[in-house]
């Protein structure tokens, strides 16, 4: 009922203001950003406020946070102001922008402030609530008909970032900057131990801080950016187990004739970080047929670490056959982690029609560090305790050279090709207590082909499209491009002034066919797209796009419970389509409403099928000149064929003012 008379409520306040006298701006009698303007500063802008109603969700609750995760209740959709001050004192302009307020799972802030040739600041702020709990992710005991999610996260993400530039326009601009990144929060873990793993309760704390300042000095055929920076990190974890009896975990028979749960579990760690770096870049162009940059960057972070493990119940060590009932494990560690990276190129146009680019890059990382530890287990009539002193020290290099160049045969046919090579290599030395040594290293190199053409036979017609294939004889990781092909063309169409059509291909393919890995990947993806605005759009407009893709990968791995071959297969061909008409209604007064229809489809089949529709519908309705009725519904459906127990269904409606000056 509440629905129904929303509309009619913001009518009759529509009803109830006053029409301007021609030539008169309307009368606000409360200004939504809470600024009053006056002869000396100007305010235009707009603010859009609502209700958004949701109906009973049809299904899995927990399927539906993780996937759309929009509530109800009052919201400020969004907000756009600018104010401009005529006498220019504290500032030229300040413009704010603020989007899905009121308990929005995407919060969004951005305020700016500019004064010429004096300063320029900007301050942006985004607030991210995280759920992730689909009763078939991460649950070993789903063909038991167990419907729990054993890696479920419920947090919130906010980030914030601020910048001031002095002197703007100027040929050498100082500025200062600070980013923050944090999040907290609860979820579902898995406290693992030998034969067995136990879904735990965790809690979830981090934060890291970005302080960076330097100059930008502008001349006219260079650019220099010198800055200096640190930052701070922490992340801290709780993990405990519920109240009330054993958690006999995720094991459904005996080890070695005796079950194994879990009683009681604290556990926590915390990591305590910091950095300082130097950064450096440059841009130039020495000569009309000479271009070049680079840029640098040292840094050294180090880490420290603590953890704490207090857990009781019936347990084993594999290893050793030894079954205890309690276990403590106290362990510290400390870590450096010195990092070199630059990048050095050039553009080089020796004739009219050949550009030839050359670029080099590398990035050193060197890790050392220590971990000491003490682990104490209980059994029924005696203690046994182990320490654990141990060293490591990581080497990773990686380069990459490439050099590209590109040949317009003709005004409307540009061609390119080049050549990539890529090497790399990582050692890992680590000292274990015995004092014998061991060392695994690893080596990337990588060849790749590079080529590529631009057509442009008319104003109307643009065709384009890039080829890349390579050949690998060592890769850092089992599912690293090794062997691949990459490819990617684009076609765009002016049909008519008011229709542009446009298609898109995109393949790669990658295979690494050693004995122990046998790692096949495929992913294919074909898109048409029609926008079509007759009359410029005043009237009717629509745009509409279909996707066809195809995903496909196949990977043999050893099982770490079993230390046995498995493989890993997943395929998904998917159908994607969404279409948007908007439409001008006939109007009174030059007051136009507006239609929008449309929404969007996914099918897919494969390893796990999916259909997921979320159609929509917003209207328009001036009440005025700056005053308007804005209505939305959307109706969002999901389920998947294997595992229905996922699916749900609802309808969700806002409706609010959107109010301009």
């Amino acid at each position: 009922m509440r629905l129904l008379l929303i509309p009619a409520l913001l009518l009759r306040l529509g009803a109830q203001e006053p029409a301007p006298a021609r030539g008169a701006q309307p009368a606000v009698s409360q200004e939504p950003s809470g600024i009053v303007p006056g002869a000396e500063s100007a305010l235009t802008g707009s603010i859009e406020i609502g209700y958004r109603a949701r109906t009973g969700v049809g299904g899995n609750l927990d399927s539906y946070r993780s996937v759309v995760n929009l509530g109800e209740g009052p919201k400020m959709l969004g907000a756009e102001f600018t104010v401009l001050d005529p006498k220019k004192r504290l500032f030229d302009r300040v413009e704010v922008r603020g989007y899905n307020w009121g308990d929005d799972p995407y919060t969004t802030l951005h305020v700016s402030a500019s004064k010429e040739r004096r300063y320029d600041l900007g301050v942006d702020y985004r607030n991210i609530a995280y759920f992730n709990s689909l009763p078939s992710f991460a649950n070993p005991a789903l063909e038991r008909g167990v419907l729990f999610n054993q890696r479920a996260y419920d947090m919130q993400r906010r980030l914030a970032s601020l910048r001031l530039d002095l002197l703007p326009g100027t040929w050498i601009i100082p500025y200062l900057a600070y980013d923050r990144n944090s999040g907290y929060g609860a979820g579902i873990t898995t406290f693992v131990s030998d034969g067995n793993e136990y879904p735990v309760l965790n809690r979830i704390r981090d934060g890291t801080a970005n302080y960076r300042g330097g100059i930008r000095i502008e001349l006219r055929r260079a650019h220099l950016t010198l800055e200096q920076g640190g930052t701070t990190f922490k992340d801290d974890q709780q993990v405990f187990s519920g109240a009330g009896g054993n958690n006999p975990g995720n094991r459904g028979t005996p080890f070695l004739g005796q079950d194994l749960f879990l009683s009681s579990l604290l556990e926590s760690y915390g990591i305590r970080g910091s950095s300082i770096y130097s950064r450096g870049l440059f841009t130039a162009s020495p000569a009309s047929w000479l271009d070049a940059y680079g840029q640098f960057l040292y840094s050294q972070p180090s880490d420290d670490v603590s953890f704490q493990q207090f857990n009781t119940g019936s347990f084993v060590q594999a290893n050793e056959a030894l079954f205890f009932t309690g276990q403590q494990f106290l362990l510290s560690a400390a870590a450096k982690l010195p990092r070199i990276s630059g990048s050095f190129g050039v553009e080089v146009r020796p004739v009219r029609r050949l550009r030839i680019l050359q670029s080099w890059l590398t990035d050193r990382l060197h890790v050392a560090s220590s971990t000491q530890g003490q682990q104490t287990l209980t059994q029924a009539t005696s203690l046994v305790a182990s320490a654990l002193r141990q060293s490591a020290f990581l080497v990773t290099n990686y380069s990459q050279e490439q050099i590209l160049l590109l040949f317009t045969v003709v005004p409307k046919l540009t061609v390119r090709g080049g050549y990539r090579f890529v090497w790399g290599n990582a050692s890992d030395v680590v000292l274990p207590p015995a004092g014998l040594g061991g060392a695994d290293a690893g080596r990337l190199r990588r060849h790749i082909g590079l080529a590529g053409v631009t057509f442009r036979p008319s104003q109307k017609l643009h065709l384009s499209g890039e080829v890349e294939t390579a050949s690998s004889s060592r890769t850092y990781f089992r599912t690293s491009l090794r062997d691949y092909q990459r490819m990617h063309a684009r076609v765009r169409y002016q049909a008519l002034g008011s229709l542009l059509l446009s298609a898109d291909f995109s393949l790669l393919n990658n295979q690494n066919p050693l004995p122990s890995i046998r790692y096949d990947y495929l992913f294919r993806r074909n898109s048409l797209a029609a926008h079509w605005t007759p009359q410029g759009g005043k009237r009717f407009s629509m745009q509409a796009d279909y996707t066809r893709s195809t995903l496909k990968s196949d990977l043999s791995y050893l099982a770490p419970q079993i230390l046995a071959p498995e493989r890993s297969f997943y395929r998904d061909n998917a159908h994607l389509s969404s279409a948007l008409v908007d439409l001008a209604l006939p109007g009174v007064r030059g007051l136009v409403p507006k239609l929008a229809l449309g929404g969007s489809l996914l099918v897919s089949s494969g390893s796990r099928p999916t259909e997921y529709f979320q159609p929509l519908a917003k209207v328009s309705v001036p009440i005025s000149k700056n005053v308007s009725w804005v209505s939305q519904w959307r109706y969002y459906g999901f389920g998947e064929s294997l595992y229905q127990f996922e699916g749900f269904r609802t309808h969700l409606i806002t409706s609010g003012l959107r109010i301009s000056r």
